[in-house]
């Protein structure tokens, strides 16, 4: 029998299972995303720390990833309430269908149950951990809420309110462990988020083709031609806004040394362009993780930070 197109099949499920798909449904390969809570204690280094005194960089390291698992929780919560609002358009698109909620192993009372303990826990776990980064906490929580209920069916609204909370995330970061940031660091942020966001705006169009309205009734406003040219103007902008910060931030090498990471940030925003367009099936996760060019064009970046901001030579 052929499986319906507004249902996934529905099979019965155990305690254990159950719990594994819940956990699937939080989306786990998601939170390398909040892994830029960390680009503050990364980047304060000399500044508000030095790697020779582990009494100055372990506390603040310590409350760096208590934030990020914070946001950890928020960011679940957000897909799974997202998930169970979205699950009659993803019964139809090809790939979500087979998700935990959209499928049925995880019911909607538990999936809306689990996001709200999961964004409010979150929200308190912030405050507790530092009032102001408990209000920027918050603050993501409601504007993603707020994106899964009307924004994202605002045509470009959509895309710069994804970009906004990695700038947020960005902002998080340097709050909870009190070290200024440069402001051009978080417009590189908005703007490399920008463009991988409408990088996938414009995989679901090429993937959903003619069927990509009822899917996200966003995706009837754009085209390929205005998508392909705001992801080279974002790809573009985020190459010069890196280069400008890492020359003129006041915490950074007065040598320009930080310029030696640069050449990893031009791989990376070209990589990330060619593969998601080759690969349009793939969400930003998957293109970041699994292929191993990009991913190792990542972590030399990480590394030749790390070389030039911490160590003393």
């Amino acid at each position: 029998m052929a499986m319906s197109t507004r249902t996934a099949s529905i099979t019965p499920t155990t305690p254990t299972g159950f719990v594994l798909d819940f956990l699937v449904a939080c989306r786990p390969m998601q939170w390398q995303k909040n892994l830029l809570l960390f680009a503050a204690f990364l980047f304060s280094a000399r500044a508000a720390w030095t790697l020779e005194d582990p009494d100055s960089w372990r506390p603040l390291l310590l409350t760096a990833f208590g934030a990020f698992w914070l946001f950890n929780a928020i960011a679940s919560g957000e897909y799974l309430l997202n998930d169970a609002l979205d699950v009659e358009q993803d019964r139809l698109h090809p790939r979500k269908r087979f998700r935990p909620i959209a499928s049925g192993r995880v019911p909607l009372p538990a999936a809306y149950v689990g996001g709200a303990v999961l964004v409010l826990g979150g929200v308190i776990g912030a405050f507790v951990l530092d009032v102001n980064f408990g209000m920027i906490a918050a603050g993501y929580a409601a504007m993603i809420a707020t994106y899964s209920l009307w924004l994202k069916r605002v045509v470009i609204v959509d895309v710069v309110v994804i970009a906004s909370g990695f700038a947020l995330r960005a902002a998080a970061g340097a709050v909870v462990i009190d070290v200024p940031i440069s402001p051009w660091l978080f417009v590189c942020t908005t703007l490399g988020a920008l463009f991988i966001a409408v990088a996938k705006r414009r995989q679901e169009l090429v993937l959903l083709s003619g069927d990509a309205a009822a899917h996200r009734g966003v995706l009837a406003e754009y085209t390929l031609d205005v998508l392909d040219q705001m992801s080279s103007v974002a790809a573009s902008a985020t190459i010069v806004t890196y280069a400008l910060y890492v020359v003129s931030a006041e915490n950074l090498p007065a040598d320009h040394s930080m310029l030696l990471t640069l050449p990893f940030v031009l791989y990376g925003v070209f990589r990330y362009r060619l593969i998601a367009e080759q690969q349009p099936e793939k969400n930003a996760d998957e293109l970041i993780s699994r292929d191993v060019p990009l991913l190792l064009s990542v972590l030399l970046f990480g590394l030749s930070a790390f070389a030039v901001l911490a160590v003393d030579w």
